[in-house]
């Protein structure tokens, strides 16, 4: 029997052991059966919550509806539990890694023989005049412990560190760009706006760990949030020279009204770069995704960035790293759509997906909109009362441009009415940008109104906050741009 039927027979085994009709093993054969077609790029979420379990292609949601996430998590527990009481020496295995949905067939090791142990040898009588001797050789050998110690504790190599600095790294092996997953190690994942993120590469130190249930507010990407990498560890990256922007992806391990004071050090190229640093203060919850934007991140002399985090009050953790070209200075610009894919404008732009939201609805229709060269770019909304805390460096000021468009009120739409009808107020980090906002009043409908805003500070944080408030109907917004106003 070749490996691949010996994977076949185990599915099946396996299936029949979870009950073929029971949800973790309806669930099984259809991974099994994508596995064994090739067809593993098609394990999605949205297509095992709409041929698995039933939702509707129109209207599943997987930021309202978990039953994928939570479905795979008990998968993996009883395909645990069914091998733990396996006593098939070398028999083959399957497992589901945390973070993706495509099995993996493994051999089970044999136990081992512990060989057995050697006889004690024959006692022999010990002269008395030796047992003076062996008194002060013992003494002997702790006091040149202590002093060995004593030595090691206030030596420099003794403290806490980054892995010993490699020799220069060539060109041909350094990197441009990077987006990887901290602790995850299953196959690559492409976000909505077209980005592959990778499995966790150039670590030292540290533990993986996984985060199997629990939504995550403030993201459209909670897959980046499935994994840590924790304890005290650290990345040696190589990088061609340049400026670089740095983004780090935290949540906090803490379940909400659970949060604890945790907080540690993050060190770039031997310089503190985050300080104290608390997750779910930062984020503002424990359930809440938290950002972390540096600009100007270069290597060093011998090609290398080097990350290291540290204890302070808690344990450090990791959920991801990107690493981007940058613009010497300032950051790039960072422009926001309210639709579910990325989109490029006629000047070459590039608009990411709906990111750093909480709360509100997306609209599901797209309408036309005049007033701009790209019509398709601003023709949806997000609608509600709602907010988005967006992560940007703390030194620098900004200026913030809000996107508007009127798409249900007006004679002719479904609403009717007209001026009046929505009012709504936005605020930023404590500021009023707009009061008593009415897009009808000032443009009619589906008419794309734009609203500039600049010297806009981050928070302490470093977050653009944007607040919308309705006064009368639903606050909305179709588009985002946030620019660095340095020179």
């Amino acid at each position: 029997m070749n490996s691949r039927d010996a994977e076949k027979q185990e599915l099946e085994r396996a299936i029949e052991l979870l009950g073929r009709s029971t949800r973790p093993g309806r669930l099984l054969e259809y991974l099994g059966a994508k596995y064994f077609q090739e067809h593993a790029e098609q394990l999605t979420e949205f297509t095992l919550a709409t041929d698995v379990f039933g939702r509707s292609e129109k209207n599943f949601d997987p930021t309202e509806d978990a039953v994928v996430r939570v479905e795979a998590h008990r998968l993996r527990k009883k395909l645990r539990d069914l091998y733990e009481k396996d006593d098939r020496p070398g028999g083959m295995q399957i497992s589901l890694p945390a973070g993706t949905y495509v099995p993996c067939f493994t051999v089970a090791s044999a136990p081992r023989e512990e060989p057995a142990a050697p006889a004690p040898p024959e006692a022999r009588r010990v002269p008395r005049w030796a047992w003076p001797l062996g008194i002060v050789a013992l003494i002997a050998i702790a006091v040149l412990v202590i002093q060995s110690r004593s030595r090691t504790a206030h030596s420099p190599a003794a403290q806490p560190q980054a892995a010993k600095a490699p020799a220069k790294v060539p060109l041909a092996g350094r990197v441009t760009e990077l987006h990887f997953l901290s602790g995850y190690q299953g196959s690559e994942v492409i976000d909505s706006s077209g980005v592959r993120w990778t499995p966790d590469r150039y670590f030292a130190g540290g533990g993986q760990w996984s985060r199997d249930s629990g939504f995550v507010r403030g993201t459209s990407r909670p897959f980046l949030f499935a994994n840590w990498r924790t304890g005290e560890f650290g990345y040696d990256i190589p990088l061609e020279p340049g400026s670089y922007e740095l983004r780090l992806f935290f949540v906090s391990p803490f379940r909400v009204g659970d949060e604890k004071l945790s907080s540690f050090n993050v060190a770039l190229n031997g310089k503190p770069l985050l300080n104290a640093y608390d997750v779910s203060m930062s984020a503002n919850g424990g359930d809440v995704a938290d950002e972390q934007v540096f600009r100007d991140v270069k290597p060093t002399d011998d090609g290398m960035l080097r990350l290291w985090l540290t204890n302070h009050v808690g344990s450090p953790m990791l959920n991801g790293l990107e690493v981007t070209p940058g613009t010497p200075g300032k950051l790039k610009p960072i422009r926001i759509i309210t639709q579910p894919t990325s989109f490029v404008d006629h000047q070459g732009q590039r608009w990411r997906a709906d990111d750093y939201y909480q709360n509100g609805f997306p609209s599901t229709e797209r309408r036309k909109v005049s007033g701009t060269e790209d019509p398709e770019l601003f023709g949806a909304e997000r609608f509600g009362h709602f907010s988005y805390a967006i992560p940007v460096d703390r030194r620098g000021r900004y200026t913030v441009v809000l996107h508007f468009a009127e798409f249900y009120y007006g004679p002719q739409l479904p609403g009717g009415g007209g001026a009046g009808s929505r009012v709504f107020h936005v605020f930023c980090n404590g500021q009023t940008l707009l009061r008593d906002f009415d897009i009808f009043k000032e443009a009619g409908s589906l008419r794309v109104v734009s609203k500039t805003f600049q010297h806009v500070e981050p928070s302490a944080q470093g977050k653009i906050n944007l607040m919308f408030e309705p006064v009368l109907n639903n606050a909305t917004v179709s588009g985002i741009e946030i620019i660095d106003e340095s020179t």
